[in-house]
Formats: C-alpha cells, structure tokens, sequence
C-alpha cells in the first residue's frame, strides 16, 4: 500500500478527518552545471540540516500528516523519491549539478501530483519550494500554465529561491504569482538562511486569520485548515560581501 492510499484508509476511520489531514511539501532543485560546487553543496546541507527542524514543527501539528518530496531537474526531471514521504521519515539525498535548466518538465511532474487522484480531495494546500539559479533551457510556459491551472496548482503555497545573479526573476516571479515570494540569496550564507525558513514556512490554524494579499501565491483551503505565511519573519539578507557574491 502506497502513502496517499494509506492516507486514504485512515481519513476512513471515524474522526480521522479532522485529526490530521495530508499536507504535501515539494523540494523542486534546479541540479544545472551552473549549480555544481558551493551553491548544490549549499542546498545539500541546508536541506539535510533543516529536516529535523521540519520534523520538530510536524509533531508539533496534530492537525496535518506532512509528506515530503524531492524533485530534481537539469537535462530532464524525475524524482528523487518517487512517493511521498512522512517527514518522520524522510532523509534528503545529495544531488549532483550537472547538465541544463529543463524547468518545465519539473513543471510537467508536478501538475500529474496535483490531480486528485494521486492527491486526497482531503489534503491541505500544498507547498511547493522551487530553488533555481539560471533560466530555463526549455519551453516551460505551456507546462507551467497547465501546473497553475489545477486547484491545487493555483492554492499552493508557491515559493522561489533565486539563487545568484544569474537566475532569471522574471520567470520565478510567475512561479510564485507574487515578487514577495521570490527569495534572493547571493551567497551561501542566505541561501542557507532562506532554505531555512521555506522549510517550516507553512502552519495550519483552525479558523482563518488576517495575512498579507499574496494573490494566488497562498490561498485558503476549506473551513478546517488555512495555510498561512509568516512573511514577517522572512529572513534579512544582512550585508552583503562583495568579494563573495554568486
């Protein structure tokens, strides 16, 4: 039995519903040569530094069951895990930069993961954090339409980490729906720093409260769940030094 149909055997149990209700949580990691040395190292210890931190933030959420994938592309895209992982389980495996920017067959991959099914029409808004340092080598606007034309495309929490100043903004601001959702970091100490934060970005509360408009960047889920943003907490850049910038 795979994880979204062992989800979908205990949402069956009586009260199961309101007590914990998927949350789906997407790594989608530009690995193009432009990315090998610091910057994917960066990313492979910020990330594996950081899941013990998303599993601290989980036990502390009765309301979700937070599952974990990994999605990788350069020339192509495919899974690192192929199916989604509890957090108390997950363990992040190193990835290597090599070959080019193929971001709408990331594009492509996700939007077959959020159809229902293989998504419970129960889960909570999904968040999806895209890491990326360049631009994309192929034709990404058709898939990325389709990916922002599913429900759960538009009600994902959609964040971009514009790693360097190679990284093309443009297109990660369409992404995310909103430039306060593209994160820069230009060297490795902010792009740890903002790894950081993305990976325990999302709470879920039981009633709506007031947030900033992100438009469709965050959107609320039913009357049992709101995923929220701290945005205020979002991390400061600091002084940059100049001798050391990507």
């Amino acid at each position: 039995m795979d994880v979204n149909e062992e989800i979908r055997q205990e949402l069956k149990r009586p009260g199961a519903e309101l007590a914990s209700r998927p949350l789906h949580f997407f790594w989608v990691v530009d690995c193009s040569g432009s990315m090998f040395g610091e910057k994917m190292g960066t990313v492979n210890n910020a990330i594996q530094e950081t899941v013990p931190e998303m599993q601290e933030a989980a036990e502390g959420n009765p309301n979700a069951q937070l599952l974990v994938r990994t999605l990788k592309f350069s020339s192509g895209a495919s899974w690192v895990n192929p199916d989604p992982v509890k957090v108390e389980d997950f363990v992040w495996e190193d990835l290597i930069a090599i070959g080019v920017t193929d971001m709408g067959k990331a594009f492509d991959l996700l939007a077959e993961e959020l159809t229902i099914p293989p998504m419970s029409d129960r889960a909570l808004p999904p968040v999806i954090v895209l890491l990326s340092d360049g631009r994309p080598t192929d034709h990404y606007k058709p898939a990325l339409k389709k990916l922002l034309s599913l429900p759960w495309g538009k009600k994902a929490v959609r964040i971009a980490i514009s790693i360097g100043q190679d990284a093309d903004n443009d297109v990660l601001m369409e992404f995310t729906g909103s430039k306060d959702l593209v994160l820069q970091a230009n060297n490795a100490t902010t792009l740890t720093k903002m790894i950081k934060w993305a990976s325990t970005v999302a709470s879920v509360v039981s009633a709506p409260a007031s947030r900033p408009d992100l438009g469709d960047a965050s959107l609320e889920g039913d009357n049992n769940g709101l995923l929220m943003l701290d945005m205020d907490n979002i991390p400061d850049p600091g002084d940059i030094d100049t001798s050391d910038v990507w």
